[in-house]
């Protein structure tokens, strides 16, 4: 079942993604909402793995805890991710808040299942010249991860700069509420956030160090993403990357 209830709410916490390359060549920054217990989900959480292997794509799994009343407690959630969704369809002004959903590169939305509708959602969204503009660079050495981000030129957006620490590959056994009985692998899921720093669009680098990102539970890759606007009004993202860990 398509869930498109909720209305307005609280802070939202900024996600990322992080590469051993530059960013030039990612094209999309894919944040899927999902729920363990959302019927719907699950063929989005399937596609998202696959979108997951285009080394161009950054894609990351937030799981909400709005439908844990519906008999299953999601292991994964985060009501940080709830927050995150809310702002984002407040910042769009449509309130669309639903399980399983895409935003992508910040801006647009599209049913998180629907390939179809997610590359019609990334072509629309790179018709913003600041959309993933940055060439963001990430690399991991003596214990830190650094950051380096360009100077901006003409671009002088206020933005932020932030870490996630993800799980590449998290499987539930789902043992009730609408998946019960089902297993599911879920992809690039959020366990840890960090925010770096605020970016004035100059050339910076900055270093993070690796205990910092891996605290969160079964953390193994790092995604840097920087993102136009505020954690409480997130807007597009003008550059990100994604790298594993260990």
């Amino acid at each position: 079942m398509l869930r498109t209830r909720l209305v307005d709410a609280a802070l939202a916490v900024a996600v990322a993604s992080v590469s051993l390359s530059a960013s030039a060549q990612t094209r999309a920054v894919l944040e899927l909402f999902t729920s363990q217990g959302c019927s719907s989900c699950p063929p989005a959480d399937k596609l998202l793995g696959e979108l997951a292997a285009d080394p161009n794509i950054v894609a990351l799994s937030l799981p909400i805890d709005y439908w844990d009343y519906l008999g299953w407690k999601d292991t994964l959630a985060d009501s940080r991710h709830t927050a995150r969704q809310r702002a984002y369809s407040r910042v769009r002004g449509d309130h669309e808040v639903y399980t399983p959903q895409i935003v992508v590169n910040g801006s647009l939305h599209a049913l998180g299942s629907d390939r179809e509708a997610v590359e019609a959602a990334i072509a629309k969204s790179r018709e913003n010249p600041t959309t993933l503009a940055l060439p963001v660079t990430v690399s991991t050495a003596d214990g830190h991860l650094a950051v380096g981000v360009p100077d901006g030129k003409n671009m002088r957006l206020p933005a932020e700069i932030w870490v996630a620490g993800l799980a590449r590959a998290v499987t539930v056994a789902i043992k009730r509420g609408e998946n019960k009985g089902k297993t599911i692998t879920y992809h690039n899921v959020a366990r840890r956030w960090l925010k770096v720093d605020d970016w004035k669009g100059t050339a910076h680098t900055w270093t993070v160090p690796l205990p910092d990102i891996e605290r969160g539970d079964g953390v193994n890759s790092a995604a840097v993403l920087v993102q136009s606007g505020t954690v409480e009004k997130p807007n597009a993202i003008l550059g990100a990357a994604i790298a594993q860990l260990r």
